[in-house]
């Protein structure tokens, strides 16, 4: 574990490993060398806690009007295409970057309102049952979801396998992005948007949006957990704490 820490792996991602490997041995029915029964294993991460700190990194949501910035900014014509498509489905279907990254031609099934996608395995779905995400026709065309996916696979050519692929210099297309490079396509189309920060944004940031825009305009817990595939409520809740959080906060700067 030390050896863990010492590449800078948060607290909560060495917690997941022990979990692994727990879920590994006891599969396999063994006893488990990391288990907090073991007096070691237990001293070593509570140690770990103290001097690396147990808070996540929290990124701040994308919302409807940072989205808007950030598809003004797209430079294409390939790629923004595929960047569009990235943005508005990551964000109206609430998914995490390894789910966007996973999405194949295969799971999509398009209707009259619009598209549901299959998605196969998530980070809460051990057993693999999956579930589906829908992703509705928007009002507006700027920012209709399906009509950005349509046109994506419209001028990409893909027809199977996986819908996001990497776009080369001279746009080519190249092999299916991985949940990292989603992050880091979010971080650089927020930076060309020129939003305060960009380190504070990243892939998560379209969930965490998803889950702000449609609290604030008045869609229920469940309704929400629907379409995210939240297993708590508490974790809905966090993301309108912290946009009330921002809007405190800039109200607090007008000086009244």
């Amino acid at each position: 574990m030390h050896r863990l820490a010492g590449r800078t792996l948060k607290a909560a991602t060495i917690t997941r490993r022990l979990t692994s490997i727990n879920a590994a041995h006891k599969e396999a029915g063994e006893d488990s060398p990391a288990t907090m029964n073991h007096r070691l294993v237990a001293d070593t991460l509570h140690g770990i806690r103290r001097s690396l700190g147990v808070a996540q990194t929290r990124k701040k949501p994308l919302t409807r009007d940072r989205i808007v910035k950030v598809l003004d900014a797209l430079q294409g014509p390939i790629a923004a295409a595929r960047d569009k498509a990235l943005v508005l489905i990551g964000f109206a279907g609430s998914l995490r970057r390894s789910e966007l990254a996973a999405i194949r031609v295969e799971d999509l099934a398009w209707h009259r309102k619009g598209v549901t996608i299959r998605i196969p395995r998530s980070k809460t779905d051990q057993e693999g049952e999956g579930r589906e995400v829908e992703i509705l026709l928007g009002v507006h065309d700027q920012t209709c979801p399906v009509m950005a996916l349509e046109n994506w696979l419209k001028v990409s050519l893909v027809k199977d396998g996986y819908v996001f692929r990497r776009v080369g210099q001279y746009g080519n297309l190249g092999p299916a992005l991985g949940k990292d490079s989603i992050g880091r396509i979010v971080k650089r189309l927020v930076r060309r948007a020129k939003l305060a920060n960009p380190n504070d944004y990243g892939g998560h940031s379209l969930r965490a949006g998803f889950v702000t825009e449609a609290s604030a305009n008045g869609a229920t817990d469940r309704e929400i957990m629907k379409q995210t595939g939240h297993k708590s409520i508490a974790m809905v809740h966090r993301y309108a704490r912290e946009d009330q959080k921002d809007r405190q906060t800039a109200v607090g700067k007008l000086g009244l």
